[in-house]
């Protein structure tokens, strides 16, 4: 009955806690700020809702990390297949987007895993 009891405490604190990840997550975006939204009508803007996101010189985790941002608006330009991530906390996703500041900055990549928008982002073409 102990061990039970142990179980079902565990149990509950893993509960507990991925609905923290999942809350944290689902918290809403801010709105993009003049400069994002009033950018290149073309491009999607995409947000980061995570922090101390690396943005990568091509789609893998292998590549020189160009930039960190957190909780940050950028202009999507198209999305690819690359290398896996897994986050323990988020999940797991291949596709990457290609992202700059401002229209006309350096492309830099991101994991989808920390971009609003899911596994494949809806609104931002493939590359």
């Amino acid at each position: 009955m102990k061990k039970l009891m142990q179980r079902s405490a565990v149990a509950l604190a893993v509960a507990t806690l991925g609905a923290g990840v999942l809350a944290t997550t689902a918290e809403a975006a801010p709105a993009a700020p003049a400069a994002v939204s009033d950018g290149d009508p073309t491009l999607t803007d995409v947000y980061i809702w995570a922090t101390n996101v690396n943005l990568r010189e091509q789609p893998t985790s292998e590549s020189n990390r160009l930039a960190v941002r957190s909780k940050y608006w950028l202009d999507a330009v198209c999305q690819t297949q690359g290398q896996t991530v897994t986050d323990p906390a988020v999940g797991t996703n291949n596709w990457w987007t290609a992202v700059q500041e401002f229209a006309g900055s350096d492309i830099a990549w991101v994991n989808n895993l920390y971009l609003r928008g899911g596994v494949k982002i809806e609104g931002v073409p493939d590359c």
